[in-house]
């Protein structure tokens, strides 16, 4: 066993005793941190399955040729306006986000789309912006909208060049 499987290992293991003396010694904190994971974990249980099975509908129903005209080299400026409208309709947050973003960069997008598309699914998600305009004003979210995109396009745009200029390449799957 490598010294990073050791690692988490000892961590599960760590919290796991953490928890059982919390509940043994009547300790609140260790209690409310229970709960805490225990409702953290049913919401991503509820979460993550779906998403994962529209993720592999993704890897298999769009094509790396649909990817690569619109998400890569050859997507020009609209690279940008797919990512971002694919980042509004995305569920989920960055835990579905990092699995979209792997399909996309599997099947030829372009650092600078995967960049936009990270950044937008964090700003832009329509239940999100429905819920924040009910609560600040339509104004404040047009207003949001209208600084944020931008940024995200300029800083996914210089981040992206800056990458494949470097010849970066993702980390090796065998690593973890």
């Amino acid at each position: 066993m490598n010294k990073k499987r050791l690692l988490h290992l000892g961590t599960y293991v760590a919290f796991a005793v953490f928890i059982i003396w919390s509940f043994m010694a009547g300790q609140d904190q260790g209690q409310a941190v229970w709960s805490n994971f225990s409702k953290f974990a049913l919401t991503m249980l509820k979460i993550l399955p779906p998403a994962f099975v529209l993720i592999g509908l993704f890897d298999v129903w769009v094509s790396r040729e649909t990817v690569e005209r619109n998400f890569g080299h050859a997507g020009g400026p609209m690279k940008y306006v797919w990512s971002i409208l694919l980042a509004a309709t995305t569920v989920g947050g960055t835990f579905v986000a990092f699995p979209v973003a792997h399909a996309l960069h599997g099947k030829g997008a372009r650092f600078s789309s995967i960049l936009a598309y990270m950044s937008a699914a964090s700003l832009v998600m329509v239940p999100m912006t429905i819920i924040e305009a009910s609560i600040l004003g339509i104004r404040f979210s047009l207003v949001r909208l209208l600084i944020s995109v931008p940024l995200v396009i300029l800083t996914s745009s210089i981040m992206g060049r800056y990458l494949e200029r470097r010849g970066y390449t993702l980390p090796d799957q065998g690593d973890e």
